[in-house]
C-alpha cells in the first residue's frame, strides 16, 4: 500500500480492529470517531440514517508491521469526519472520494485539516465551500462548581421525561443548525443508559439538561446542554454542566471533554469558570452552497 492510499470499508469490526488502538491512543482528539463507532457498534449501523456509514484508515510503514496514522468516518446525513491529516494525505482522500461518487455535504475536522481538505475539495472538484462552524475542544482540569448557584437539583431523565428530551432536542437542533438522529430515537437511546441529566426548580420543574456521551476509551463527551430560550441568564446551563461533568469523573472517566462554538462567547466563558481548558479548535465546512 502506498503512504498515501486510504483504505475505506463498511465493516465497522474490521475498522476498529485495525484503526481502534489509533483512535484510543490519543482520545481527547478523537472524542468524535470513538463516540460515533462506540453507538454504532451498540445501537446498529444505521443509527443516523438508511445509507450505511463509511469507515477509513492511512497506514505507513513501521518496522515489520504497519501503523495506522490517520483515520475517517461518515455517518450520512453528517459531513466527513477526518483525524489530523498532512496536506499530502487531504490531497489523496479528496481524488479517492471523488472518485467514489459518494456524496459529501462537508467535512469536519481539526481546524488546519478540515480548511486544507475543503480548499481540496474545491479545486478537485470545482464545488463551492464555506465554513459552517468554528469549535473548541475542551478538557475539563479542576471542577469549579459556578457561584452563585441556582435553587433547584439535579436528576436524571427517565421514561417519564421522554417527550420533555424529544422536544428540548428538536428545539436544540434548530438553535444550533445541527444535524442530528431522530428526537425519539436520541431520547431513547439517552433514557437506557442515564445519559442526560435535568435542572429542576425546588418545585420539580425541569429548566436545562446536559447530556453525556457513554465512557469509551477513559472519554466522556458532554453534549448537548440546552436551556429554552426564556429561561437563559439564570445558570442552570452552568449548574447542570457541572453536575453531569462531576458524575462522569465520579464514575471514573479520566477524560471529560465538550465542544464549544467559537462565536457563543457566553458558553466558551461559562465552561472555562466551570474548569475547562482548551485543547484544540476544530472546524466544519460545507460544500455545494
Amino acid at each position: 500500500m502506498r503512504p498515501d492510499t486510504w483504505y475505506l470499508t463498511e465493516d465497522l469490526d474490521e475498522f476498529l480492529s485495525r484503526a481502534g488502538g489509533f483512535l484510543r491512543s490519543r482520545p481527547a482528539l478523537h472524542t468524535v470517531p470513538l463516540t460515533v463507532t462506540d453507538a454504532l457498534r451498540r445501537r446498529g449501523l444505521h443509527l443516523y440514517g438508511e445509507q450505511a456509514p463509511l469507515f477509513g484508515l492511512l497506514e505507513a510503514d513501521a518496522g515489520p508491521v504497519r501503523a495506522v496514522r490517520a483515520a475517517l468516518l461518515h455517518t450520512p446525513p453528517f459531513h466527513l469526519h477526518v483525524t489530523a491529516l498532512t496536506p499530502q494525505a487531504a490531497g489523496a482522500l479528496v481524488a479517492r472520494w471523488a472518485e467514489l461518487g459518494r456524496p459529501l455535504p462537508g467535512v469536519s475536522g481539526p481546524r488546519e485539516t478540515a480548511e486544507t481538505f475543503a480548499a481540496a475539495w474545491q479545486r478537485h472538484t470545482g464545488t463551492t465551500v464555506g465554513i459552517d462552524k468554528r469549535q473548541r475542544l475542551y478538557r475539563l482540569a479542576e471542577l469549579t462548581v459556578p457561584a452563585p448557584r441556582p435553587q433547584g437539583r439535579a436528576r436524571i431523565a427517565g421514561p417519564a421525561d421522554r417527550e420533555l428530551l424529544v422536544r428540548w432536542f428538536e428545539e436544540f437542533k434548530e438553535s444550533t443548525g445541527s444535524v442530528g438522529q431522530e428526537p425519539g430515537h436520541w431520547a431513547d437511546a439517552r433514557i437506557s443508559y442515564g445519559g442526560v441529566t435535568l435542572w429542576e426548580s425546588p418545585d420539580g420543574t425541569p429548566l436545562a439538561m446536559a447530556g453525556a456521551t457513554p465512557e469509551t476509551a477513559g472519554q466522556v463527551r458532554v453534549a448537548p446542554v440546552y436551556t429554552p430560550a426564556g429561561l437563559r441568564g439564570r445558570g442552570y446551563a452552568g449548574a447542570v454542566t457541572a453536575e453531569v461533568s462531576r458524575a462522569a469523573r465520579d464514575a471514573g472517566a479520566t477524560e471529560i471533554l465538550l465542544f464549544t462554538d467559537l462565536a457563543n462567547p457566553t458558553s466558551n466563558g461559562l465552561y472555562q469558570r466551570i474548569g475547562y481548558r482548551a485543547v484544540a479548535d476544530f472546524a466544519v465546512w460545507r460544500f455545494g452552497g
